[in-house]
């Protein structure tokens, strides 16, 4: 059976092209790039490459590229860095909405640390309050961490306008692009990010590998200490094979931009359009306009998403309820809970990412078999019943 893969924000598939670049490094090419030796150094120069590539996608220098293992490595080391170079200031800003790997480091800093943190709360379509932002700002603001766009709704947030701000009050700004990188162009040579953090994996490179961007002359304490790499910035013998196809995967972005928002932007939209006309009691969650081209989010009432995502892979569908780092959990997800999403409907989200890699075939195939799928299922849901007469359910379970 074939797999209808539509779980991109989850994690992508590797380019051919892109293991086709790693490949001899892992047997032929194998020297340490910190080595004296032409065999080392010769790979220290296709590193070189890849950090030129990389920061070429973004719009920095090449010396402003970290490279380290994954996006919430890159996270806690801009938010650690930010809390090291400022001790005296002890108040961090973030969204309710952020990935666990920001929202859980937060928690974590409050918890014991003694750090007082802000969550910024969003409107009905996930949206931010730019003035409840601006009213969040303190004096001893140390950092402000917001995600460039939403791993759930796809939600792009004004990040642009939001880094100008923190930079009137001197607050460090971080923003986690990990969903964002290789979707939508981004400017850093234009927009006054301090900090971003990237993930290898979600745009067609293997796991392991990702990047934090640091704008020169920035404060910064490394979160791993112990070597020279990466210019005493993040010590560890480089993941050689995961940098490369780091590089290649920047360089295939490039390419692939003006695609990923237009053909897989058709893609989505036939998607999200067919099933919220062809499902009734259906909800799109998130921003209807500014949007990452790929992502759909949308709620069938009345029904549980786990039981929807079952099914669907009984079919071949791989989809998800949610950030992979939260599967899982059987509560209703974070992000659609803060912009109010009846519990009802947050219950049966689901989200569908779709990539350069989906066909028209493959939409089709989903479009024709996930209709009775919600339609049985609803049959056997207890929300269902709740709709039916929500009274009578009210007062049995009173």
């Amino acid at each position: 059976m074939k797999t209808i893969y539509l779980d991109n924000n989850a994690t992508t598939q590797v380019d051919p092209a892109v293991f086709e670049a790693m490949r001899p490094y892992f047997t032929e090419l194998y020297g340490n790039p910190s080595s004296m030796h032409r065999f080392g150094g010769q790979v220290g120069v296709t590193l070189k490459e890849a950090r030129a590539s990389v920061a070429s996608l973004l719009g920095c220098e090449p010396e402003e590229i970290i490279f380290t293992s994954c996006g919430s490595e890159s996270d806690n080391t801009a938010i650690r860095s930010a809390l090291n170079a400022r001790p005296d200031r002890r108040h961090i800003i973030t969204t309710a909405v952020e990935h666990p790997a920001i929202l859980s480091l937060c928690k974590y800093l409050e918890k014991k640390d003694g750090y007082e943190v802000t969550y910024l709360s969003t409107d009905e379509y996930g949206r931010l309050d730019l003035e409840e932002y601006k009213a969040a700002i303190r004096p001893d603001t140390a950092i402000i961490s917001v995600m460039w766009a939403n791993n759930e709704t796809g939600n792009i947030y004004p990040i642009e306008e939001m880094a100008k701000i923190a930079k009137e009050h001197d607050v460090i700004f971080h923003t986690d692009a990990v969903q964002a990188v290789g979707k939508v162009d981004i400017d850093l040579s234009k927009i006054p990010v301090d900090m971003l953090s990237l993930s290898g994996h979600k745009l067609h490179a293997p796991k392991g590998v990702g990047a934090l961007f640091v704008r020169k002359r920035l404060p910064f304490r490394p979160f791993l200490i112990g070597g020279h790499q990466e210019r005493s910035r993040r010590a560890g013998t480089e993941n050689t094979t995961g940098i490369i196809a780091l590089g290649k995967a920047c360089e295939l972005a490039r390419e692939h931009m003006t695609e990923e928002n237009t053909e897989v932007k058709r893609l989505r939209d036939k998607l999200e359009n067919g099933l919220l006309a062809s499902v009734p009691d259906t909800k799109l969650n998130g921003d209807p306009e500014h949007r990452l081209p790929n992502t759909t989010n949308i709620s069938f009432g009345y029904v549980e998403g786990e039981a929807i995502l079952l099914m669907i892979d009984q079919v071949g569908i791989a989809a998800s309820s949610g950030s992979a780092c939260t599967s899982g959990s059987l509560e209703p997800s974070h992000v659609l809970l803060s912009m109010g999403v009846p519990f009802t409907f947050a219950h049966g989200s689901i989200r569908f990412s779709l990539s350069r890699f989906n066909t028209e075939e493959e939409i089709d195939f989903v479009l024709e078999t996930l209709p009775p799928i919600i339609e049985n299922l609803r049959k056997l849901s207890p929300f269902s019943a709740e709709k039916q007469a929500p009274a009578c359910t009210k007062s049995f379970t009173e």
